[in-house]
């Protein structure tokens, strides 16, 4: 499913403050799950964020078969783009992704600090920056993976008054991930793989 430019350009505007933006996080598993959960995401949602644990060499192929399949514009984050709606940042394997304020809009920014839990890019710097400049406007999604990265980042967002929601287990490849930020309270709302895009959009008042 190629999107052309002009229909890309047709859903995706710049967001600012008061806007929701959806934040996501996955490991082991990660590729096909948020593929899945992209699949059920409508054109002109609002943007959305992710992080894959991923080799570098992967992130910008991973990002562009993405862009192929799902509804949304998917891209590999660069740095520095403003975010728009109906589309999807992807953390490049090399960089942790945060979010930003610019001076009109929020923005993606990339750093090349050391890793966090043992990763880089990090869910838990994605969430973090996530619970700091978002606060209840940000969703939160932590989705199948191994380890607990992403799960304090989660447990701030909630804290912070976004809505959490984390894959079930019976639908996860690895139950690691979820099951750590459902353990510290982190989670608001658990669901399957195939029902998590369709909880969010209600969330958002679309139901899918």
């Amino acid at each position: 499913m190629e999107k052309s430019a002009a229909a890309a350009s047709s859903v995706s505007r710049p967001v600012t403050s008061g806007s929701k933006i959806i934040f996501v996080g996955a490991s082991t598993g990660g590729t096909e799950a948020v593929k899945i959960f992209l699949l059920g995401i409508p054109p002109d949602c609002p943007p959305i964020l992710i992080v894959q644990h991923m080799p570098e060499s992967f992130t910008a192929s991973f990002a562009a078969r993405l862009n192929t399949l799902c509804a949304p514009r998917v891209i590999e984050a660069q740095g520095g783009e403003s975010l728009e709606s109906g589309t999807v940042y992807v953390a490049p394997g090399h960089s942790h992704l945060r979010i930003k304020r610019g001076a009109s809009a929020f923005v993606t920014e990339l750093l090349k600090t050391p890793p966090v839990n043992r990763h880089r890019p990090s869910v838990d710097v994605l969430f973090d920056s996530a619970a700091e400049v978002v606060g209840h406007n940000a969703i939160g999604v932590i989705l199948t993976g191994m380890g607990k990265d992403g799960a304090n980042g989660l447990l701030r967002m909630r804290k912070a008054g976004a809505h959490t929601f984390g894959q079930d287990e019976a639908s996860c490849v690895v139950y690691g991930m979820p099951r750590e930020a459902a353990l510290i309270g982190a989670v608001e709302d658990v669901a399957s793989l195939e029902a998590l895009s369709r909880r969010v959009l209600t969330l958002l008042g679309r139901p899918g």
